[in-house]
């Protein structure tokens, strides 16, 4: 696991290194390139083989165009593909996954079973979480941030009732041994992503109650009722924010 925060701007970055080759799962941002393929290369002086994006946001598939350019073939949920190629165009074509799939497919890499599947309607509309079996690791992208608040992309699918499903089955292949890289944060285990799917789920019901009770979202956001849970907050997701994304995700799939 090489770690983006404080390590390079970007999500978790993973590394699998074998005799089959070099598997990493996100690539960060393309601003701290270097300093990504430099931690890399203190891990092993093999190309990066395949690529595996765990959705389509910059911060975690930023520098596919390069990494395809140096060998590496990309996939990725088809969801992904096509918010890439809609948010790139045809004109960045490397920088596009070329296999996709839509609900689940397996590696069998650098003696490694790899259970890859879709994680619908979490942060985004292409979530995939990978599962080293045989290693009992789990990449679970930003459908898990490790101790802070998520962000819910509602505009490119994403739904808070999406997002504690996707949680709940990454429990459900979870044990105490298991790693769980996150999408940003510290590396995890079983503690952390059950605190997690804790606070998703008091979160709903607090806000959805007052969603019942006629409340504005600006009235929801006085009443504050994720107060509670203000060691969540960051810079990019403070209670605030996590109160009008559940608000809106919520009001949304009611319609």
């Amino acid at each position: 696991m090489l770690e983006g925060v404080g390590g390079f701007a970007g999500g978790n970055v993973a590394l699998s290194v074998g005799d089959d080759g070099v598997v990493m799962i996100d690539d960060a941002m393309p601003p701290t390139l270097g300093i990504m393929q430099a931690a890399i290369k203190s891990i092993t002086d093999k190309p990066v083989d395949f690529l595996i994006n765990t959705h389509f946001h910059a911060d975690h598939a930023g520098n596919n165009k390069t990494m395809r350019e140096l060998g590496a073939r990309i996939f990725a949920h088809e969801n992904t593909r096509e918010r890439l190629m809609a948010e790139l165009g045809h004109s960045e074509k490397n920088a596009l996954p070329v296999f996709t799939f839509s609900h689940q497919m397996n590696f069998y890499l650098n003696d490694n079973d790899t259970y890859i599947f879709h994680a619908k309607n979490a942060h985004t509309d292409g979530d995939i979480i990978v599962y080293f079996k045989n290693l009992n690791v789990i990449h679970v992208g930003d459908v898990f941030l490790n101790g802070m608040f998520p962000f819910i992309d509602l505009e490119s699918g994403g739904s808070i009732i999406g997002l504690i499903a996707a949680q709940h089955r990454i429990l459900s292949i979870t044990d105490a041994n298991t790693n769980i890289i996150p999408g940003h944060g510290p590396l995890a285990k079983l503690a952390d992503l059950k605190a997690s799917v804790t606070m998703l789920e008091d979160s709903k019901k607090l806000i959805k109650a007052l969603i019942i009770d006629n409340k504005s979202e600006d009235e929801v956001v006085e009443i504050n009722p994720l107060s509670k849970y203000q060691q969540w907050s960051r810079e990019f997701i403070n209670t605030e924010r996590m109160t009008r994304q559940v608000y809106q995700s919520l009001v949304s799939q009611r319609k």
